[in-house]
């Protein structure tokens, strides 16, 4: 039966490790002098390294080896434990087994010594997903176990832990693996494996693995199952991106201002399935790299791109002033934010289209009155001229949607309807609906402050007023 690529590549010596050194380094030294704690936590993303790990320390552990070449990989314990059937290893899910009567049972079954090997390796994956009283019940087995008893924790998300299970741990932190590591250890495995993939394909995959080797050999087995020869084509294809030359041609089209052909652009690549979400994500990485490439003498070193992409890429940035680039990416960025949150995300990437196509006079000024031809309905009064007051009020409203774009505030926050009332020389005032809203804008105020201060360039304090109330003073 066929074998997943991440099942078949996981790593059986340190050796094998990608990436995480700094931790190889620290659980090699402790195994070769004998100094293994009693308790770890493997935090990090998914895909870096932390079940695989603890394996091979479980592995070092009752490697039969001499000390220094454990764990060897190949003797009898460490065929077991890769096997899954060595009975001094288990391996327990913390999202299916999170409940007291679980640790309970854990508690009662570390009083019996290792039955085959010299220490017994407890594994609890997923770790965070246990309950409070869970939680509470493992303290004292965690702090105080048995003799050649270990655990060790893996979690995703190591701030859900109580801080009880922390103190009680050595924590090591699994960084993600770069671009470099992962291509390196693909071209490796194609080499093995007799799959034909072009570079530039496996550097696609290693870019979109966002550093978890796993995601990223679950990628490469499903390029290679549907094609004999994996291209950068197939590639795009499979993840619903689009190749760089459409985003050059709709960058070029937005640049001389011809809406209509940029939004049947659109319309062709979502109708042949792309996201419009992914396309808004892949048109800021073009942004950037025109960006990388106006002052970057080699850019090949810093993007995933071919010299051919590249060459036609300085072609436009030559054409494209910093200023452009900057306001292209400031309102992608902004409608790829609200279109994560909206049911029809085309619309809001349609409307973006529309807003950079537009000269920049025809953003800012209202709508033309109607040519004398047109005889309205009814007499109306002449508009009233704009003020600078008005045109100050207009600047702070643009303002403040571009800080609530910021995907480093919370989604609640965003969505409070709040509103930028006044900045004055020291202080900018929001006003909000409720208390609620109140309390949640004061959760994030010096969030909200450094945010402001990145658009405005002066640090502000930030003062709240509540709807039809006197102004709520911080408490900075």
């Amino acid at each position: 039966m066929y074998q997943a690529l991440y099942r078949s590549y996981r790593p059986e010596t340190f050796k094998e490790l990608l990436g995480q050194e700094h931790i190889v380094r620290i659980l090699k030294n402790q195994l070769d002098t004998g100094t293994t704690g009693h308790a770890y936590l493997f935090c990090g993303t998914r895909g870096t390294g932390k079940t695989s790990t603890a394996r091979l320390l479980a592995k070092g552990l009752n490697c039969l080896a001499p000390q220094g070449q454990r764990p060897c990989g190949e003797c009898a314990a460490c065929r077991d434990i890769a096997a899954g059937t060595f009975v001094d290893v288990v391996e327990i899910d913390a999202a299916s087994n999170n409940g007291v009567d679980n640790i309970r049972e854990l508690r009662e079954s570390v009083n019996y010594p290792p039955a085959a090997g010299r220490s017994k390796v407890y594994v609890i994956d997923e770790a965070h997903m246990l309950s409070t009283p869970a939680a509470n019940a493992l303290l004292k087995t965690l702090e105080e176990p048995p003799e050649r008893i270990v655990f060790i924790l893996a979690t995703t998300e190591p701030h859900k832990l109580p801080a009880t299970i922390l103190s009680r741990c050595l924590r090591l932190d699994f960084h993600r693996v770069s671009e470099e590591k992962i291509l390196e250890r693909f071209v490796e495995i194609c080499r093995e494996r007799g799959i034909e993939a072009g570079e530039d394909a496996l550097a696609l995959i290693a870019s979109n693995a966002d550093g978890s080797v796993r995601d990223g050999l679950s990628l490469l087995d499903r390029c290679a199952a549907g094609a004999g020869v994996v291209t950068r084509t197939d590639v795009l294809e499979l993840l619903g991106m689009c190749g760089q030359e459409v985003f050059l041609d709709i960058t070029q089209k937005v640049l001389d201002r011809q809406v209509g052909q940029a939004l049947l652009l659109l319309d062709e690549m979502l109708a042949l399935g792309k996201e419009a979400n992914q396309f808004a994500r892949d048109w800021v990485e073009h942004f950037r790299s025109l960006l990388i490439i106006k002052y970057v003498e080699r850019p090949e070193h810093v993007l995933n791109l071919s010299v051919e992409n590249i060459r036609r890429l300085q072609q436009q940035a030559d054409a494209i002033s910093l200023s452009e680039i900057q306001r292209c990416i400031i309102e992608l960025s902004a409608a790829l934010a609200e279109a994560k949150w909206s049911p029809k995300p085309r619309v809001i990437l349609e409307l973006a289209i529309v807003r950079l196509a537009s000269p920049s006079e025809e953003r800012s000024q209202p709508p033309s009155a109607p040519s004398p031809e047109e005889k309205p309905a009814a007499p109306k009064a002449a508009a009233p001229e704009k003020t600078p007051a008005a045109s100050a009020e207009k600047e702070e409203i643009e303002l403040w949607r571009r800080v609530m774009a910021d995907e480093r505030i919370s989604k609640m926050t965003r969505t409070c309807g709040s509103v930028l009332r006044e900045i004055t020389g020291h202080l900018f005032t929001v006003q909000v609906s409720n208390t609620i809203q109140e309390e949640q804008f004061r959760k994030e105020e010096k969030l909200l402050e450094e945010i402001l201060a990145e658009h405005t360039g002066r640090r502000l304090k930030m003062q709240l007023l509540l709807k039809d109330s006197e102004i709520q003073e911080s408490f900075i």
